[in-house]
């Protein structure tokens, strides 16, 4: 690695039960190009482990280190532990609030949840179900602050499926702004510091923005990356220095 580290990161590949040889191009150009592969949720389409299993096939072969999250997509047909635990033995690292280093980079990656940002997002106040709602992105919030506190790494990189800032999500109509992220993310990011976030989700969003600490965040979504540039993944290049630059493959 000669003191840089490349990380190739995607979201959103909604691996199909027939999509078998489809992914492992795109999966083999990533590992060509890094050194680590963030995935960064809807690893599946419908969260069956029949999907997980193909997208586990095209991940052999894969010389790269791979860590993932899971996305809404694959906690639909309420087999998220099975995906995970199929994926995890093909030897991808499921992050969920969970934390790994790789060749000296940190890695702090949960799903993350919905909610909304700054003042509009949504409060803990009314009916039980909103109250459910809050929570589970604070859970998810706290699992990230978790994850960020037990790496020892200069350089940590956030790996979400939700956005943890509006700016990304810009583009989206503005009705589902709430549903596609939570500020509430953003919090752990600056008070414990990170070279940079990936995340998913938002297909018509944005390339890039920055939470209010600076900290750079990337939508890498394959529907929007292709639609906005042809491409596919995002490479940051990592080194000792703590700010990422970057470059589009």
């Amino acid at each position: 690695m000669n003191g840089i580290l490349r990380l190739a990161s995607a979201g959103d590949l909604h691996c199909t039960k027939d999509a078998q040889g489809t992914l492992a191009p795109l999966l083999a150009e990533m590992a060509a190009a890094a050194d680590v592969i963030a995935l960064c949720g809807d690893l599946t389409d419908y969260g069956l482990p029949d999907e997980a299993h193909v997208l586990a096939g095209e991940l052999r072969g894969v010389h790269a280190d791979v860590v993932a999250v899971l996305g809404n997509h694959d906690f639909e047909s309420g087999h998220a532990a099975e995906v995970s635990d199929i994926l995890r033995e093909a030897g991808v690292r499921v992050l969920d609030g969970d934390a790994a280093e790789i060749g000296g980079v940190g890695f702090a990656g949960t799903k993350g949840f919905a909610g909304g940002f700054g003042p509009s997002a949504l409060g803990p106040w009314g009916e039980g179900a909103i109250k459910a709602f809050v929570q589970e992105a604070v859970d998810e919030a706290m699992k990230l602050e978790s994850a960020l506190a037990r790496l020892r790494t200069e350089q940590k990189v956030v790996v979400l499926h939700y956005a943890p800032i509006a700016g990304t999500v810009v583009g989206e109509p503005e009705q589902i702004y709430a549903f596609l992220g939570s500020s509430r993310l953003e919090d752990p990011i600056d008070r414990l510091g990170a070279t940079a976030v990936v995340h998913g989700h938002a297909h018509h969003g944005s390339l890039e923005g920055a939470t209010r600490g600076g900290v750079p965040v990337y939508n890498v979504s394959i529907p929007l990356l292709r639609r906005t540039g042809g491409t596919t993944f995002r490479v940051l290049e990592l080194s000792a220095d703590p700010v990422a630059s970057e470059q589009i493959m």
